[in-house]
């Protein structure tokens, strides 16, 4: 069966999103606001759940179709083959978002579209009502300028979580935002990363996992493997796939500092959880004694600020001391993430490139530094 999949990404990530899904040799990619569509079958599935870094789901797109009325919404919905997802005792909850359209009302939304698929469910199987005793099928919808789009979501729990982090400090980047970044910064297997204030250390084990090739969804399960309709296996094949590409001769190393002795505490336990413990070190140290090493070395960090965890006159002066610290140099890559827009005043230096990218619902700038 020919199945057409929806992506969403967090805004900014599209491109990276649709060229890693190509890379895997999947069809018809096309990236949209917000999304990457593309195309394929019940192995597709497993592979973009498995292997995608930056996407945040993974949903099956069933119907996309303009409705201004609860009618139209209704017989739209109805047109769908549910029963070639939906088994008998499976459960088939509904959610989603209504955005600048005639129909602005998500319960009323809800309810419909319940409706409609149980009308579906009950003229295929025969059966006046269900139970939803089994696997869960998550509906979502998205109504948008009158425009809807009618999904399942395949992931269950968001693609960034990957299962690594058994804990967080305050306010920690999104797994996929920081795979981003390390993209971004252009990690490779035999490079050398630093977060001179990491946290929970997600940025270096995913600079880690990238290195070592290690597949972001790996050790995770994913709700679909529960559906009666995903051939067994499919998941366990791409799995044995993924883990055959693991990189172990590279020459990948990092080094992550706080101030925080529990926040240390807490990346060494998630890096070694992740399987990549032995490429990372971890030391408490202050930003103000922060001191590049010699040789080549990519620094990558996320720095607390106004909004996150600091008051905007601490965010600034840490801000300055960072410009004093993070020295040019031809071997030095700097890439720092942050929403203020004074940055490059307070850094004390213009970036070389910036992108716009979304740190939750807050617009960042990613600042980098790689000319002497």
């Amino acid at each position: 069966m020919k199945l057409k999949f929806s992506a969403p990404c967090i805004f900014g990530l599209e491109g990276l999103c649709a060229n890693e899904l190509r890379f895997l040799g999947i069809d018809d990619v096309v990236a949209e606001n917000g999304r990457v569509t593309f195309s394929g079958d019940y192995y597709t599935l497993a592979k973009a759940n498995i292997n995608s870094h930056y996407a945040e789901r993974i949903q099956i797109l069933l119907a996309e179709f303009e409705a201004h009325t609860f009618d139209e919404l209704f017989d739209n919905v109805g047109k769908v083959n549910w029963e070639d997802f939906i088994g008998i005792a499976e459960a088939f909850p509904v959610k989603g978002s209504c955005l600048n359209s005639d129909l602005m009302s998500v319960p009323d939304c809800q309810k419909i579209i319940k409706k409609s698929v149980v009308k579906r469910l009950s003229q295929k199987y025969m059966l006046p009502w269900f139970d939803e005793t089994g696997a869960v099928h998550q509906i979502q919808f998205l109504i948008m300028n009158n425009k809807v789009s009618i999904m399942l979501d395949t992931s269950g729990a968001g693609l960034h979580k990957r299962g690594y982090r058994a804990d967080s400090n305050d306010a920690p980047i999104k797994e996929t935002l920081a795979a981003a970044m390390v993209e971004l910064s252009r990690v490779r297997a035999n490079h050398f990363v630093t977060d001179p204030m990491c946290g929970s250390g997600t940025i270096l084990i995913e600079a880690a996992m990238k290195a070592l090739n290690i597949a972001p969804g790996l050790n995770r399960y994913f709700a679909c493997e529960r559906w009666q309709c995903v051939p067994k296996g499919i998941f366990e094949s791409e799995r044995d796939l993924a883990r055959s590409k693991i990189r172990s001769d590279c020459t990948f190393r990092a080094t992550g500092y706080d101030i925080d002795e529990n926040s240390l505490s807490i990346a060494r336990k998630n890096a070694e959880i992740a399987g990549v413990a032995d490429r990372i070190t971890f030391e408490k140290r202050d930003i103000k004694d922060f001191v590049p090493e010699n040789g080549f070395q990519t620094v990558i960090t996320n720095p607390p600020y106004g909004e996150r965890l600091l008051d905007v006159k601490s965010a600034e002066q840490l801000y300055k001391v960072m410009g004093e610290r993070f020295k040019p140099d031809k071997t030095k890559i700097y890439t720092i993430i942050s929403p203020d827009d004074d940055f490059e005043k307070i850094f004390g230096r213009k970036a070389d490139k910036r992108r716009k990218l979304y740190n939750g619902t807050l617009k960042c700038q990613l600042y980098m530094y790689y000319k002497f």
